[in-house]
């Protein structure tokens, strides 16, 4: 998938179908004088419902349609016969999608699971026939009410990327180059900062062919929780990971540091990302010799109470390691 293609917010705008009115038929037959009123009700509108997809990756295909209105609810007609309701209108949209009202950006709900279907906007309800007026009194009401009117609104979808590990780490930590060594993703990959600007996703192969699904997060800089550098378009997509893999080079100027640095914009961000688990990958080992690898060893151990192993994407140093812990941590 090309980066221009991985689209992650979308605003579109949805409109459900307005409810049929009921009928004010009197039945007129031959040999039958009077026969009363027998107007049916009228029938629902359409429903517009989110419907997760597991095939869907991005929101891509709500790029260039953003907008939805459902069919309206047929009147009722004559011997009591409801109209029919009007069609429901299934937006597709993948795991991890994230509703809210465009207007006061409070979230709706969420769409985590395939085929789970839930309605944004209700259609309107079909209105009921004259012959639910009648009575001893009034035998014939020459009225019914009306089908109850539709709701409109404008809705932000925003995809949080669902993986079992994501890659956090600076900009040029390697993220993308052990992505595209121990999976089949081709994430773009140069010696500049930023390269990477959407999240990739990549399956890796285990033994015993199980799997599990790692996502390349762009990286993180020194604010990003405030917002710099877009960060908050980075951030969410790590929320939906229940391992974080922290990517640190090891000619970093402090690997300590960096390490503090990138966990205080997850916990200013959001404070939960913190309970996720958590491995350090020194990458770039291959730089390394045995005197500087114990000496970071010592450091690190020192100051972190967390995992950390040697990686080297370019040379294969410590990816079988790499995945055995991953899987551990994961099950």
């Amino acid at each position: 998938m090309t980066e221009g293609n991985f689209v992650d917010y979308v605003k579109i705008n949805v409109a459900s179908g307005k409810g049929g009115k009921g009928s004010t038929h009197l039945r007129r037959e031959k040999y039958v004088a009077k026969g009363g009123p027998d107007g049916g009700d009228g029938g629902r509108g359409g429903h517009i419902i989110l419907r997760g997809n597991s095939q869907h990756w991005t929101l891509y295909h709500l790029k260039f349609k953003r907008h939805f209105k459902a069919e309206k609810g047929n009147d009722g007609g004559k011997n009591r016969i409801t109209g029919s309701n009007g069609k429901d209108v299934f937006i597709d949209v993948p795991l991890g999608t994230v509703v809210k009202n465009t207007n006061d950006e409070k979230i709706i709900f969420e769409i985590t699971k395939d085929r789970e279907e839930k309605i944004v906007c209700q259609g309107g309800k079909g209105g009921r026939g004259n012959w639910h007026f009648k009575s001893s009194t009034n035998q014939t009401p020459r009225y019914s009410q009306p089908g109850l009117p539709n709701e409109e609104m404008q809705i932000t979808l925003e995809l949080k990327v669902l993986a079992d590990v994501g890659l956090v780490g600076f900009p040029n930590a390697g993220k993308s180059t052990l992505l595209s060594v121990i999976t089949d993703a081709k994430p773009k990959i140069a010696d500049y900062e930023f390269t990477t600007l959407k999240p990739n996703l990549g399956i890796v192969k285990y033994r015993d062919f199980k799997t599990f699904v790692m996502a390349d997060i762009p990286g993180i800089i020194e604010g990003a929780s405030d917002g710099k550098g877009l960060g908050h378009y980075f951030l969410r997509h790590i929320e939906r990971n229940s391992t974080l893999l922290f990517m640190i080079p090891s000619d970093s100027d402090d690997i300590v540091n960096s390490y503090n640095i990138l966990l205080k914009e997850l916990k200013k961000y959001n404070p939960e990302m913190l309970d996720k688990s958590r491995l350090i990958a020194i990458t770039k080992s291959d730089l390394l010799d045995d005197e500087l690898r114990e000496e970071i060893r010592f450091e690190i151990g020192k100051k972190i109470k967390e995992e950390f192993i040697f990686i080297s994407s370019i040379s294969n140093v410590g990816l079988a390691e790499l995945k055995d812990k991953i899987w551990e941590m994961l099950n």
